[in-house]
């Protein structure tokens, strides 16, 4: 915080110097005098001096850029309220902004190895106790065993207490593994102390937890909160019907052709149906443009389509090459059953190899916590066709898995985007 200071005072008396002539104009120190405040106000609300800024270069310049904006922010609005405006030099207040941030930037690049020698790659103190439970290794940690040491949670004894007290001083972070009957003496231990202690359960690994959550009478562990909140669910539905529904206006004709063929090829229906598992592992039926003979239709969706496919159609072969057949499921997107970006919904009887996809990893249910999509992070990487092997699949899940970690409305346009390159792929068949 003292070098940001210095830095904004700095800076400015500098520019004042270069551009005014004299360093200490009125209009300078006193926009020194508010820009100082008004900066670390704001970098203390955007966590610009946190743990995580001292051991990530480019998340605590950032922050400091954003520190500046808001105070910059901050500053014309007093200046306006206050009808001080004119009294500020515009090339000055800005000149100087510039040099402060770019300073700032530079003395945080030079800050970081000087941080990290010091302090650690992590910046923390944690000490790891081994208390005969499941073995634990945490990088840049300390470790010691309760038996070396002769170390135990005895609550009836001062003497050890203190010796336990010597080991967690200055400590950020304690984890102690140990057997289940001794987990409540630890956690009294760790209640009486200044630190933040953990006790290692592996339950918690086992079963992907959260967090935990008291009352009632109970305590539970929370296991899943859902990859989206209230808002994003309002913003992401708000794209999908503005995006579906210009779609379907813009490329009405083109829909309209791909019927007409398709009818005229063999008189049969234009759309073919299928049962999909979509969001909270619910059914739904989706829509595609037919794109095989009628009467070797595969509702279960148990064979995939292969390259010589005698199944396909004439009119069949150039939509599926195209991805044309999958635009009925613009449709589905109005209906709410599926979103423009998502995982791919699956047919219940697909194999990856001999197994079904539930079978190949139990991870495989986790991506139905978002409604599937048209197009998704697996699609634009290539991974689409045929699931002839277990690592077909297990590399689209990778995909759909690192999807769901943090949606962002800007992520999902840059997929859409780039969807539009492998609309045409050596995999539709």
């Amino acid at each position: 915080m003292l070098t940001d200071g210095l830095i904004i005072v700095g800076a400015s008396l500098l520019v004042s110097l270069l551009y005014l002539g004299h360093a200490y104009d009125p209009q300078t120190i006193q926009q020194i005098n508010l820009c100082v405040p008004l900066y670390w106000g704001a970098a203390l609300m955007t966590r610009t001096y946190s743990i995580q800024a001292l051991t990530s270069l480019r998340f605590s310049q950032a922050r400091s850029m954003l520190a500046m904006a808001i105070a910059l922010t901050m500053l014309i609005f007093i200046a306006f309220f206050t009808r001080s405006s004119e009294q500020f030099s515009r090339v000055s207040t800005v000149g100087s902004l510039f040099v402060i941030a770019c300073i700032m930037a530079w003395a945080r690049a030079m800050a970081q190895p000087l941080i990290r020698s010091s302090c650690g790659p992590t910046a923390q103190n944690v000490l790891v106790i081994d208390d005969g439970g499941s073995p634990v290794r945490v990088p840049h940690a300390w470790h010691i065993d309760t038996r070396e040491h002769r170390l135990r949670p005895d609550r009836s004894d001062p003497h050890m207490l203190d010796r336990l007290g010597m080991f967690l001083t200055n400590m950020d972070r304690v984890i102690v593994t140990c057997p289940q009957e001794r987990r409540k003496d630890w956690a009294l231990v760790f209640k009486g102390s200044n630190i933040c202690g953990e006790i290692v359960d592996p339950e918690v690994q086992e079963l992907g937890v959260l967090g935990a959550g008291r009352g009632n009478g109970f305590g539970s562990l929370v296991v899943s909160v859902g990859p989206l909140g209230l808002r994003a669910r309002a913003v992401k539905r708000v794209m999908d019907l503005s995006i579906a529904g210009g779609a379907i206006l813009a490329l009405a004709p083109l829909l309209m052709v791909v019927a007409l063929l398709i009818w005229l090829e063999d008189r049969g229906p234009v759309f073919f149906l299928q049962q999909r598992q979509g969001r909270n592992n619910r059914l739904f039926w989706i829509y595609k443009f037919r794109s095989m003979r009628v009467e070797k239709l595969d509702a279960s969706g148990t064979r995939s389509a292969s390259r010589d496919d005698d199944r396909i159609t004439r009119t069949g072969r150039f939509i599926r090459r195209s991805s044309i057949d999958e635009l009925p499921q613009l449709l589905n997107v109005l209906r709410g059953d599926m979103s423009i970006v998502g995982p791919r919904p699956h047919a219940i009887g697909s194999l990856a190899g001999q197994k079904r996809f539930w079978e190949v990893d139990p991870r495989y249910l986790l991506r139905h916590s978002l409604k599937p999509g048209l197009t998704g992070l697996a699609q634009i990487r290539g991974l689409r066709g045929a699931t002839d092997s277990e690592q077909d699949l297990a590399s689209r899940l990778q995909a759909d898995l690192e999807y769901l970690d943090g949606w962002t409305a800007v992520r999902d346009m840059k997929i859409i985007f780039a969807t539009f390159a492998v609309l045409v792929h050596d995999r539709a068949f």
